[in-house]
């Protein structure tokens, strides 16, 4: 992929991941477990006058990572660490699974905290459509501030269809279509002992070629450089969770989220008028808007 970026870590109690952010800015964000991440950022440009051509030192951020048990039972904390910046992340006691997600970038933002009781959590959709979307970093004046990355967690009854109705925003259309790529990576819930499953679609689009219909289990990642992507299909009694990790090229304005739904398929949000949201939903936390 050309803007973003994901990786996921599997660490036991008290390893140490580290990693060079390069070009690109991150966010460290546990899927089970906490952590602890420092940062240490790369000083900036120094020119040397009488100084002995040493370059001031600087301090490392040092963010300590609540977590949750799983994905499914809560929204979690998360640290931002910007580009050209050294960072670790060290599991604390339990170990756990920590998704770097990332985005190709050009402005340097400073190191910080995202708290769990900030993040927005709305319902969108109804009925069999309906699903839970933790904005933990949305585009928009109200969402937390990266340079290109745009990135949310969504959950899915199971049974349900999420991603619905088919989308898009492979185009740059100013005002009404972002051009952005995006990853899709999955954790399915089992039930028992058997292993959960999900299907995802992506049609072709005018943009691009890009055609897929594939099963999808945990730990599994769906890469949509273009087309209309969706239905994300819940199995009956596996509810399933999905990690958005969006960029793509800097247009000039401010980083977005515009979507052209399906022609053929846009007409199904007419239909969620008067039908309630999924009962199942919200998953743990209380308090979620409805966006439908």
């Amino acid at each position: 992929m050309e803007w973003t970026r994901l990786r996921v870590l599997a660490l036991e109690p008290g390893e140490t991941y580290g990693f060079a952010c390069g070009d690109a800015e991150w966010i460290v964000l546990p899927l089970s477990g906490g952590c602890e991440v420092r940062c240490d950022p790369a000083p900036p440009a120094f020119e040397a006058r009488g100084f002995g051509g040493s370059a001031p030192a600087v301090e490392p951020h040092v963010f300590e990572l609540q977590g949750r048990t799983g994905v499914f039972q809560g929204v979690t904390d998360f640290a931002y660490v910007p580009r050209d910046a050294h960072v670790e992340v060290t599991a604390r006691h339990g170990g756990g699974r920590f998704a770097l997600a990332g985005a190709r970038c050009e402005r340097r933002l400073p190191p910080r905290y995202g708290p769990a009781e900030a993040v927005a959590v709305e319902l969108r959709g109804a009925g069999q459509c309906s699903r839970q979307v933790n904005n933990f970093a949305a585009a928009g004046p109200t969402g937390f501030a990266c340079d290109r990355l745009i990135a949310v967690e969504v959950l899915t009854p199971g049974g349900n269809w999420s991603s619905y109705p088919p989308h898009k925003h492979d185009e740059h259309r100013p005002g009404e279509e972002s051009r952005l790529e995006e990853i899709y990576y999955y954790e399915i819930a089992p039930h028992g002992d058997t292993p959960g499953l999900g299907y995802q679609r992506v049609t072709p689009s005018p943009a691009g070629k890009t055609d897929i219909l594939t099963e999808v289990r945990t730990g599994e990642a769906v890469l949509i450089p273009d087309g209309w992507h969706g239905p994300s299909m819940a199995a009956p009694g596996h509810d399933m969770y999905y990690l958005n990790v969006m960029a793509g090229p800097d247009t000039g304005g401010p980083r977005q989220w515009l979507i052209r739904d399906h022609p053929d398929h846009g007409w199904i949000r007419g239909s969620w008028e008067g039908q309630d949201v999924d009962p199942r939903l919200p998953f743990p936390r209380a308090g979620a808007e409805d966006h439908r």
